[in-house]
């Protein structure tokens, strides 16, 4: 509940009312929600979809306050925001959250994207922390992120989306407290997405997704995007990787012969998009309207993360 009313309070421009910090979660007992037999895992089944969104509910909760409160300081630079999301982060930080059983595969997976969307946030508001805040929270995202790197590393399974989120965990980790070792992890993760992308620009594991393929593209894109700007790169695989998917979400008859099957269109564009236009992207078609919002890429992303590196005209 004091999640629910500190989101409320944020969105209204009101990060005062921010509350205690939530009880601190240690083990994360996801499932997948996709149906038996299905290959492509493409075909979400409602009632498992429904337990799972229950699981990870206090987690995405506490990624989005912690986001809101962030964004909100790196706007007005009001102490109570910094207060607020560095009080959260540093309570789950004493907490060691997200360090204790991971129950299945996509236990994993949520973790990474907390992680991704913590370390993002995080960037945003460190300035404001003290020397103590820092040390403590500094040294749970470099748990979280070396936690990541031993499950990657132990599970080289397919390469696909997945380890393009890991990357991007390790990745934000290491830039936002200057841990090389992590930076250098994720910047092999992102040499390694950037070789798959074909001369077309699809990547061979998202093709196999079935409908979703358009979909997988897009959310593929999103964490290599954000590595490129932390990296200050522009690498030609990005370039075709980006105007594959946004040419697919206009006109998804490409992918769909490609993937063999109709494809789920997006209603709205994710933001990505903005975070990819900062750093030299120019989307090749008139896209849907995109998203504003993703805590997993660390919040708003029309406002730059302090992360970004933007590359000057």
């Amino acid at each position: 509940m004091r999640s629910i009313l500190l989101l409320a309070a944020l969105a209204a421009g009101n990060a005062c009312a921010c509350g205690a910090p939530p009880p601190t979660v240690v083990d994360i007992d996801a499932n997948s929600y996709y149906s038996d037999g299905d290959s492509h895992h493409a075909h979400v089944d409602p009632a498992r979809k429904a337990r799972n969104d229950a699981a990870v509910k206090p987690v995405n909760d506490y990624l989005n306050a912690v986001a809101r409160a962030a964004v909100a300081w790196q706007r007005g630079h009001d102490d109570a925001d910094a207060r607020c999301a560095l009080g959260w982060l540093g309570a789950w930080a004493d907490g060691r959250a997200m360090l204790g059983t991971m129950a299945t595969e996509q236990s994993y997976i949520m973790r990474k994207w907390t992680l991704a969307g913590l370390a993002l946030a995080y960037a945003r508001v460190r300035p404001a922390a003290a020397p103590d805040e820092r040390r403590r929270i500094d040294a749970w995202l470099l748990a979280l992120a070396d936690a990541t790197i031993r499950h990657a590393d132990a599970h080289k399974g397919v390469r696909n989306n997945h380890y393009f989120w890991e990357g991007l965990a390790v990745a934000a980790t290491g830039a936002v407290t200057g841990d090389a070792r992590c930076r250098a992890w994720g910047r092999g993760v992102f040499d390694a997405a950037l070789a798959q992308v074909r001369p077309d620009g699809a990547l061979p594991h998202e093709l196999e997704r079935g409908p979703k393929a358009l979909h997988y593209h897009l959310f593929a894109a999103a964490p290599l995007v954000m590595m490129a700007s932390i990296f200050d790169v522009r690498p030609a695989p990005l370039d075709r990787l980006v105007a594959f998917a946004v040419r697919g979400a206009a006109d998804p008859s490409v992918i769909a012969a490609l993937a063999g099957s109709a494809q789920e269109t997006p209603e709205r564009m994710p933001g990505w998009l903005a975070i990819d236009e900062r750093h030299g992207g120019r989307s090749p078609v008139a896209a849907p309207m995109p998203t504003d919002w993703d805590a997993r890429l660390g919040g708003d992303m029309r406002l730059a993360n302090p992360l970004e590196h933007v590359r000057m005209p």
